[in-house]
């Protein structure tokens, strides 16, 4: 395997590792009272920071291509009520409950895309899409008498504003990395800060200190999760990608056993499986698609 395919392999690895730790921190923080609002409020201002300082010392221009700028205020809301909702979701949820029900946003996608993309939906489609509905009711079912419906309905609308995300991104493919990943977040400021306000659970910097390793855990997880992905994309592709990132519901569901000591049934268990069967079946069945599609018929 060639060196850099194999360095974007480790970086993906890494990154859906960090990010699947990210989530239990997050739940961990919950707890001393540190809202999943005011965790997106500032890790959105550390990373522009962080984008600000890098596009300055590398004299990156930061101008959005013609005609994108309405793509990137989508991108920027639907990241917003990413963070906000499968953050907050865990404050009424255990973790591992609230991956299986985001990671429903790539059966999602499958769901919307004849509608949005006007892809018909084929037979194997619809499998998929049966097999994933099958997980999260195994998953949630179970216990969904002691589930708070705050939870799953924060941690579902986590998985709609992801399908919103992966559509609008692929309609700003002319305006670069760098410049597109400080506008999205520019975005995002406002609009967490508007959703906490309004709820009433933004807290000051202060209230940070109440959990101090979970925060950091949590922020340091998203930007060094944020960095790593767009280092794994720029040397495998997006399909390698979204296999490899099949891990991150793993290590989420794993670690929360460990941070959080949170235990799931073996029929929970099954329907994780499932959920994450699911997703790879749905990127394997696109990926033969494209492939057929490139091969030339006489």
């Amino acid at each position: 395997m060639p060196s850099p395919a194999l360095s974007g392999l480790l970086f993906a690895l890494a990154s859906a590792t960090s990010y699947g730790l990210n989530i239990g921190f997050a739940r961990l923080a919950s707890f001393a009272g540190v809202s999943g609002t005011s965790l997106v409020v500032y890790r959105v201002l550390l990373m522009l920071v962080l984008v600000g300082a890098a596009a300055a010392v590398l004299k990156h221009p930061l101008g959005v291509a013609r005609g994108e700028r309405g793509v990137i205020v989508v991108l920027g809301i639907a990241t917003a009520f990413v963070g906000l909702c499968y953050l907050s979701s865990v404050s009424f949820i255990p973790v591992a409950v609230a991956v299986v029900v985001f990671y429903t946003f790539p059966i999602v996608i499958v769901l919307l895309d004849p509608l949005v993309e006007g892809q018909p939906l084929t037979l194997a489609l619809i499998g998929i899409v049966t097999l994933a509905i099958a997980g999260v009711a195994l998953v949630v079912g179970p216990a969904f008498e002691g589930l708070d419906w705050r939870g799953v309905a924060l941690a579902m609308g986590a998985s709609l504003a992801a399908a919103t995300q992966f559509f609008a991104g692929a309609r700003a493919k002319r305006t670069s990395v760098v410049a597109k990943t400080f506008w999205i977040h520019v975005v995002v400021l406002p609009t967490a800060a508007l959703v906490g306000a309004s709820a009433g659970s933004l807290a000051s910097p202060s209230a940070l200190a109440l959990a101090p390793v979970a925060v950091a855990a949590t922020i340091g997880g998203y930007v060094v999760g944020f960095v790593l992905q767009f280092m794994a994309l720029g040397r495998i592709t997006a399909v390698v990608a979204g296999i490899v990132y099949c891990a991150e519901p793993v290590v989420a569901a794993l670690s929360s056993t460990v941070i959080l000591d949170e235990r799931l049934s073996p029929i929970q268990l099954l329907g994780g499986a499932l959920v994450i069967g699911a997703i790879v079946l749905n990127i394997v069945v696109a990926t033969r698609r494209r492939t057929e599609a490139l091969v030339p018929t006489d």
